[in-house]
Parts: structure tokens; C-alpha cells; sequence
């Protein structure tokens, strides 16, 4: 028998034979890197050549003078109300609170789009900063500034130094600034996740307040920190460095296109293109 077709006559299958049907293949895009701006990779080399120069220089007893006169002039300008509200406003950089907002925005997102894509970023960033910021403040061992007028009351010249292996771990966690570099990777991640979450709900994040959220509150954390005592200058200078280096290895990660295992691409509705 013959069956005809568009394109002409073709012969039908002899009769009992198994006829093995071609299963159609789904074509995935290429993953490919996002955009950041500036482009290329020259930055973020630069932000990691700066923060180990930095801390070179720190370890040879360098840039100790510039900590000093900053701590020193901080203590001399810090009346009551001014270091209450500065204490209020250092709160927008509490790692553990930001954790759990960019996940609980991830979780929202994740329900209201049926998919476990916005779950990725704030699981990401949480072990990027885990595996970065805390082993660096352990590695380094660098006392704040008030630990000359509080526990462990170590004379002023003696809080400069890095890695004082011989304190207790609780007293020398100061280099780099943890709340610094939380505040802009955490801030970067729930930028990341409200707007989607907003178009959820018929609502438009604009661009300007994107920017604001990723830049007012990580500026307010490098100021009320230094301004406190509680980090020095050169702590915040290198909290800045590792989470900008953090924050642009995120923004490049194509959230939307990377491959999931299993059950889970029933659920891979992406986010960060919504809708």
C-alpha cells in the first residue's frame, strides 16, 4: 500500500511491523551570561585586586593613621541624639533580618508564579556571603574600634592590627564589615525579586526606585557604621569591595535560563522576565 502525502508518495509499513515513532525534542535556549554595567570583566577583577592590596597593606601595618583619625574624629562628634538615630539606621544592615526578607520575597514570588526560579537568588547569595564574609573576619582577626572602651579593653594602638589569632573569635571579627557587604548583596537581591513581585499584582516598580533601593541603604550602612565605632574606615572600604564583586557575580547569573534537575522543571516559570 502506498500512502500519499504533501510531498509525494511513500510507502506504507509492511503489515506487523513495528513502526518506531520520532519523539519531538524540545530546544533549549543557550545559557548565556546576563549584562552588567560597566561591561566585561575588568571591574570585578580590579574590586578583587583592590581589597588584596588592601588588606596587604592592613597586614604591613599600612593606612592605620587614616583609621585612627577617622575613629578618633567619630568619637569627638557623637552627641546622643545623632549616635541613637545613627544606631537606628544601622539596622537596615543586619544580615539575618535581610536574609529572611529576600527569602520570604522569594517564597511569595515563587508561589504566586508557580515556580521555584526565585527561590535560587537569595539561596545563592546566602551561601556566597556565607562562605566569604564570615571566613574572611576569622581569617584577618581584626579587633573594632571600641574594643579599646568595651570587652575586651584592649589598649587603642592594639585594635589596628590584623590577624590577632589570640583573642577570642568574638572579639576580633571586624575586617571586612560584615553590615556593609550584607546590605549590598541582600539589597541587590530583593531589588532583584520586587519588581516581578510587584507586576504580580498589576504593580510597576520603577527604575528609580530600584536604584534606591540598591544604593540608600548600603550608603546609610557605610556611614552609621564608621560614624559608631563600630568598623573601621578600611573595614567598610573592603566590605565595599567583596560585596560589589559578590553583587555583579549574581546579576550575571541568568536565573531564568539555568537547567533544573528532575520534578523541578515542572515548575521553572521564569521571573526576572515577567510577564
Amino acid at each position: 500500500m502506498v500512502r500519499h502525502t504533501a510531498t509525494g508518495a511513500v510507502p506504507s509499513p509492511p503489515a506487523g511491523s513495528v513502526v518506531r515513532v520520532r519523539e519531538p525534542t524540545t530546544v533549549r535556549r543557550k545559557v548565556q551570561l546576563r549584562a552588567v554595567r560597566p561591561p566585561g570583566w575588568w571591574l570585578d577583577a580590579l574590586l578583587l585586586v583592590g581589597l588584596v592590596a588592601l588588606t596587604v597593606a592592613l597586614a604591613a601595618d599600612r593606612l592605620f593613621g587614616v583609621d585612627r583619625a577617622v575613629a578618633d574624629w567619630a568619637d569627638t562628634h557623637r552627641p546622643t541624639v545623632a549616635r541613637w538615630t545613627a544606631m537606628t539606621l544601622n539596622y537596615l544592615g543586619q544580615g539575618t533580618p535581610l536574609t529572611l526578607i529576600a527569602a520570604g520575597l522569594g517564597v511569595l514570588l515563587a508561589v504566586r508564579l508557580r515556580s521555584v526560579r526565585p527561590l535560587l537568588p537569595p539561596v545563592t547569595a546566602f551561601v556566597l556571603t556565607y562562605l566569604t564574609i564570615g571566613p574572611l573576619k576569622v581569617w584577618t582577626a581584626r579587633p573594632a574600634p571600641s574594643a579599646s572602651s568595651k570587652e575586651p579593653f584592649l589598649p587603642p594602638e592594639q585594635t589596628l592590627p590584623l590577624f590577632q589569632h589570640d583573642l577570642p573569635v568574638r572579639y576580633a571579627q571586624s575586617y571586612p564589615s560584615g553590615h556593609v557587604a550584607n546590605a549590598i548583596v541582600w539589597y541587590g537581591v530583593i531589588a532583584l525579586l520586587l519588581a516581578p513581585l510587584l507586576t504580580t499584582y498589576g504593580r510597576r516598580m520603577p527604575p528609580r526606585l530600584v536604584t534606591a533601593v540598591r544604593v540608600v541603604p548600603p550608603l546609610v550602612v557605610f556611614c552609621t557604621t564608621i560614624y559608631l565605632g563600630w568598623h573601621w574606615l578600611t573595614d567598610s572600604v573592603a566590605g565595599l569591595a567583596l560585596a560589589f564583586l559578590l553583587d555583579r557575580l549574581l546579576r550575571r547569573v541568568p536565573w531564568d535560563d539555568l537547567p533544573l534537575p528532575g520534578r523541578l522543571r515542572q515548575h521553572d516559570r521564569p521571573f526576572t522576565s515577567y510577564p
